[in-house]
């Protein structure tokens, strides 16, 4: 895949450039800004940007919003944002648009080479791919308030592999169970969250979107 790399600290962007290189993918560039980031989209639309969430000057959300900008005017183009925390706003934003090639990792995942080389395939190939512990923070409600108790275990399970970005058949081999059997899985919780008579929406992503927080 063809990659551009916005991060501003230069240990890790020169890092993440061998690594891909390695794996054999071409890094068109690597940049240390948002404004830099754009401008090199602009200048040659890769497959998949991978862009750290706060950057330079002011190091918010500056990465973030270069990202946005990218999925609008280059929705061809995969986004894979890095954080270094669990950041409800910021993963909900990401989520609350086209969820299809668009990816949300913790930096310390960077550290496990398998699981961010198979997030950055995943989100090149149109699909999406949330850091476990993203899923497991924007789904923590209060027993009180979360209608995802109707849910079973299993069913709570499922939902956040889907939420991940797995397809039936990886949930399957994740979770042990057979592929049938999460399809199951997956229409009950549509049914217990009135989405299956939902059209021109992703139900997957609305399961995941429904009980966000702010």
């Amino acid at each position: 895949m063809r990659v551009i790399l916005a991060e501003d600290s230069t240990l890790l962007r020169e890092g993440l450039v061998r690594l891909l290189a390695e794996e054999g993918h071409e890094v068109l560039a690597a940049v240390g800004d948002a404004e830099e980031l754009l401008a090199a989209v602009a200048a040659t639309p890769p497959d998949v940007v991978v862009a750290d969430v706060r950057m330079p000057p002011t190091h918010t959300d500056e990465g973030l919003r270069a990202a946005l900008e990218i999925r609008k005017r280059w929705p061809g183009t995969g986004v894979l944002v890095l954080s270094q925390y669990v950041e409800r706003r910021y993963a909900t934003e990401l989520l609350t648009g086209e969820s299809e090639g668009v990816g949300y990792l913790l930096k310390d995942r960077v550290a496990q080479v398998d699981e961010f080389l198979d997030a950055l395939e995943r989100v090149g190939a149109g699909q999406a791919a949330f850091d476990p512990e993203v899923v497991r923070r924007l789904l923590a409600r209060s027993s009180h308030t979360d209608p995802l108790s109707r849910l079973t275990a299993r069913e709570r399970e499922v939902l956040a592999e889907m939420a991940q970005g797995h397809t039936n058949a990886a949930i399957a081999t994740r979770l042990y169970v057979s592929q049938s059997a999460v399809e199951k899985h997956i229409n009950a919780i549509f049914d217990k969250l009135e989405l299956s008579g939902t059209a021109g929406y992703s139900r997957r992503v609305l399961a995941v979107l429904r009980y966000l927080g702010d």
